[in-house]
């Protein structure tokens, strides 16, 4: 039997897809369901008179626009119907063999570990560093939801090792799964407690101060952490950050408002398990791209199981499926306060009663913005470099999990931001006292 449990959450893929040829099925004319009537060709509720079925990609508004010119030429409803069921038939097979290739695939991660420099209760600060200790250390700041071997996903793709054999010593807190006492911590306390004393400790191990590398949320807390501890950091790394969060337009700010006002609904959850589960936040990224996952998995049953790609995908999604539940008091704050009021954008987030206000930066900073992230809108970074001082903007011609692991990264990510933290003064700092 697999081990694998992806993807996750697989009943609510499954009725994603059945719901799916649901309203396939119900918008062809004179085929209707039951207690409906007859509809006219181009009447279908595809069409532009109900925008919230409208296809988005450029590929499905083709497709459309050859459906209902099909029917409005005089196709027959019966035998477009069954075309259609033929159709939805051979996807659903593809989409179930897709998973099966993935849950039976041989792949499976097998990395050495790197040493551990540092530990304060689950969250350890990892040193991958080669040879060369006198290198240029950045230490990587990973999101809280996902962990940290997406930097380290698999030989020849990983950030991290590539990074040390390129002239850096990098270093990645490890957050670890939150346990009891985690449970109980806030964002704050977690900048202003674990992230500033495992920066202190990665500036010992530097012997002076360090570029700090933020990735997703980790750039959020990478920025608070920066600005109450700038003696330790020189340079101020930003990859996929988000900083306004109703960024991308009316459909983007009614998704973030959404995630506020369905807390009160997860406060059960929350209050019987410390934290918000992994299967949820699961379900909250797969509803930016509803039919994605079908739709990669059935890609994926036509690969070659032994080719490299093939293995790419599978490290991807096993990454993707082994996340990390949020604690409670963080889930609050970034669910109401990120998503819900805007608070990094509108000044009023603050760690340990000081704003974050990336203004008041007066480092050297480098900022990736991927340019087809779904997960945080280009709009939503950019506005976090415009109150960046002077800031280096990269434009990555990737996605939010691309741009760091992804199969031309290095290229897209990795070498200009090698280059550039090699390009930063080696001022010669001074390395904190030991705590």
């Amino acid at each position: 039997m697999s081990h694998r449990r992806g993807p996750r959450p697989l009943p609510a893929h499954l009725t994603l897809a059945l719901g799916r040829a649901w309203l396939s099925l119900a918008s062809i004319p004179s085929a209707p369901m039951p207690g409906m009537a007859p509809s006219a060709p181009g009447s279908m509720p595809w069409s532009a008179s109900w925008p919230g079925f409208a296809p988005r990609s450029p590929e499905a508004r083709a497709e459309h626009r050859r459906i209902l010119h099909a029917l409005r030429g005089g196709a027959d409803p019966e035998g477009f119907r069954a075309a259609v069921l033929r159709r939805l038939q051979q996807e659903d097979a593809a989409l179930l063999r897709g998973i099966v290739a993935y849950r039976d695939h041989p792949w499976r991660r097998d990395l050495p570990a790197p040493p551990t420099l540092w530990s304060d209760g689950p969250a350890r600060l990892l040193d991958y560093g080669g040879a060369d200790r006198a290198a240029p250390a950045a230490l990587f700041v990973p999101s809280l939801v996902n962990r940290a071997s997406v930097l380290d996903l698999m030989p020849g793709h990983s950030m991290l090792r590539w990074m040390a054999g390129a002239g850096l010593r990098p270093l990645l807190l490890d957050w670890g799964e939150p346990g009891a006492a985690e449970h109980r911590l806030s964002l704050g306390d977690l900048i202003a407690g674990r992230l500033e004393r495992g920066l202190a400790a990665a500036a010992r191990a530097a012997g002076g101060p360090v570029v700090l590398v933020g990735y997703c949320m980790g750039g959020l807390l990478a920025l608070a952490a920066a600005l109450r501890r700038p003696d330790l950091v020189r340079g101020l790394v930003l990859l996929a950050t988000p900083w306004d969060f109703h960024a991308g337009g009316a459909e983007a700010r009614a998704r973030a408002r959404a995630s506020a006002d369905i807390l009160p609904s997860l406060e059960p959850v929350m209050a019987a398990t410390g934290g918000l589960p992994v299967d949820f936040l699961q379900l909250a990224f797969a509803g930016l791209d509803p039919f994605g996952i079908a739709r990669k998995f059935r890609a994926f049953g036509r690969l070659d199981p032994a080719s490299p790609r093939a293995a790419h995908f599978v490290a991807l999604e096993d990454w993707l499926n082994d996340g990390v539940p949020l604690p409670a008091p963080v889930a609050r704050e970034c669910l109401g306060g990120w998503y819900g009021a805007n608070t990094p954008l509108s000044g009023e987030w603050r760690v340990a009663g000081e704003a974050v206000d990336p203004a008041a930066w007066r480092g050297p900073a480098f900022v990736a913005i991927p340019r087809g992230d779904r997960i945080v809108p280009p709009e939503s970074a950019r506005a976090l470099a415009a109150r960046l001082p002077a800031a280096t903007v990269l434009d990555v011609p990737a996605g939010h999990i691309g741009m760091a692991a992804g199969l031309r990264a290095e290229t897209a990510l990795w070498r200009p931001l090698r280059d550039w933290v090699l390009g930063l003064p080696r001022g010669a700092g001074r390395a904190p006292d030991a705590e």
